[in-house]
């Protein structure tokens, strides 16, 4: 096949594909799910609050897709499976899962409880699980699929104060090799994103403290925070048959924090 006859940027085109997202009506997972409209792609916007879902939604309704809101905590497997079934109902597929949704506590180990633990584990970890287990028999039928987990830096590297935080990440990095190589088979990509810092409404507590400042200045190469529309180059190409040959894949977007 000559050069000339690839397909080129086409690959990156989302027109008509169905898109998944948890945690989605705000920070990064908002500002995928606007990448993936602009891109053509039809989205559900999950979170557990409804009129925060609908707002965010609204905010989408220019790319001119197809977009909806869905309230559901991803922890709950009743409630996972309603999300699928609501999106099948709507749309007849689901072509694409990013798994959003997470929380941050920190602290030192000996003044976190073990509620403090579990709790985010409960969202990073399980509502990660159960979501992707929710749409797998859909995929499997379409024999296509795309899961995009959002791991962090700090599935990767470790970092002072972050114990629950980092061993949930850790294990979001661990799952997605796992259940990459267990639906490959299936023609389902499973890849995950490692975001680095970026100023979310999860970290603008820490925004202005001197142990952020060391943070950003020291281990980002960039030497700054990340702005959100800066994680939408990969959700779009992971979302994208640009990926096809992208299985178990951890992407790095953290302005070099890892690269040193």
């Amino acid at each position: 096949m000559s050069v000339a006859n690839l397909p080129g940027i086409k690959l990156f085109d989302l027109t008509g594909k169905v898109a998944v997202i948890t945690g989605g009506s705000k920070g990064l997972g908002l500002a995928m799910a606007a990448g993936l409209a602009s891109a053509g792609a039809d989205i559900v916007l999950v979170n557990r609050n409804a009129s925060d879902g609908e707002k965010s939604a609204e905010e989408l309704r220019p790319f001119g897709t197809r977009i909806h809101s869905f309230a559901a905590d991803i922890t709950s497997l009743e409630q996972t499976e309603a999300m699928v079934k609501f999106v099948v109902e709507t749309f007849g597929k689901i072509d694409i899962l990013i798994n959003s949704a997470g929380i941050n506590i920190r602290g030192p180990i000996d003044e976190l409880s073990p509620a403090d633990f579990n709790q985010v584990m409960d969202v990073n970890v399980n509502g990660t699980w159960l979501a992707s287990r929710a749409v797998t028999p859909v995929m499997k039928r379409q024999r296509s699929g795309k899961i995009i987990n959002l791991a962090s830096t700090l599935g990767l590297v470790g970092l002072a104060n972050r114990t629950p935080y980092t061993a949930s990440k850790g294990a979001v990095v661990q799952m997605t090799r796992a259940l990459a190589m267990e639906l490959a088979p299936f023609n389902i990509n499973v890849n995950a994103i490692c975001p680095g810092p970026f100023l979310t409404e999860m970290n603008i507590p820490i925004a202005d403290s001197d142990e952020a400042r060391n943070i950003i200045i020291g281990a980002t190469a960039l030497q700054r925070w990340g702005n959100l529309p800066e994680i939408q180059g990969a959700a779009i190409f992971l979302s994208s048959e640009a990926a096809n040959y992208m299985v178990g894949s951890i992407v790095t977007v953290d302005g070099g924090w890892t690269a040193h």
